[in-house]
């Protein structure tokens, strides 16, 4: 049922999801907007809350009409939890903006993408070019490769552990739009994510690096399972640079589309793992 629900949910976020009507952040933010206190032990008791509910509804519908409810149920926990939905029109705008010279837009929607580790102040272009690769990198990451990681690990729960994880996506994202750096400091979603990513990041950098320099690459991932300095953003990104060092951009609608094909490609290569890794649980 999981490698079932993921290529219907992959099918159908690629083809019709184009914006927040089925993504779980926006349907989060009335919620979020009665946040005025924030703090770990709240932010843990909302993503508890938001799982035992879909446990709930996944052990009340076992059983029914051959498991369809479930499965349906599945499909749509995974419409809302995978895909970044109103992400990629900022993406899409982006490139409309670059293309047609638009500054003031597409420094509008780079903003938006960059949203959660931002940009460093008086940067280079090439350097804000950079950043713009590694924020559409570390954005495939959160809304696909994680998610689709926590859907397989918890089998027959997987849909409980993807809310739990796209909750807390969803939290981090409305604190760094809506709230105060301390407020998210506070909430201790950044901490409760550093956890959560560190196998999804090294599963995900090893399809980096062999896509990647392998020379270089493959000890900077063996090195990367020891590394306990550095944010999983940065143990991410610096192994999809050695990929995205093949091909320099500096042209400001290239630069982020060679990202993005690397990305799709890192998703494809996953997907199929997952795939032949079921079949073969299935058969043997």
């Amino acid at each position: 049922m999981t490698l079932f629900t993921l290529l219907l949910v992959l099918g159908w976020e690629r083809l019709f999801k184009l914006g927040e009507h089925w993504q779980i952040d926006h349907r989060l933010e009335p919620v979020f907007h009665r946040r005025h206190s924030f703090s770990m032990m709240r932010t843990l008791f909302m993503m508890g809350l938001a799982m035992a509910v879909t446990a709930l509804v996944i052990w009340s519908l076992k059983g029914i009409l051959f498991g369809v409810p479930q499965l349906l149920f599945w499909i749509v926990v995974g419409l809302l939890c995978i895909g970044a939905g109103s992400v990629r029109l900022h993406y899409h705008n982006y490139l409309k903006a670059a293309s047609h010279n638009d500054v003031a837009a597409h420094q509008a929607m780079a903003a938006e993408l960059t949203i959660i580790h931002g940009v460093p102040v008086d940067c280079s272009e090439r350097e804000f070019l950079r950043e713009l690769q590694n924020a559409l990198i570390w954005i495939n990451f959160r809304f696909y490769l994680a998610p689709l990681f926590w859907l397989v690990v918890g089998g027959s729960w997987g849909p409980v552990l993807l809310v739990g994880y796209a909750f807390l996506r969803a939290w981090q994202s409305w604190l760094a739009k809506h709230q105060t750096p301390m407020a998210r400091a506070q909430s201790g979603v950044d901490g409760l994510l550093h956890i959560l990513d560190w196998i999804p990041v090294r599963l995900a950098g090893v399809a980096y690096a062999l896509l990647g320099h392998g020379e270089k690459a493959l000890p900077a991932w063996f090195a990367s399972l020891t590394d306990r300095h550095r944010t999983q953003y940065q143990v991410l990104t610096s192994l999809a640079q050695f990929s995205l060092e093949r091909d320099p951009h500096t042209d400001k609608v290239e630069t982020p589309r060679v990202a993005v094909a690397l990305a799709k490609r890192t998703s494809l290569v996953l997907v199929v793992v997952v795939a032949l890794l079921t079949i073969y649980g299935a058969l043997v």
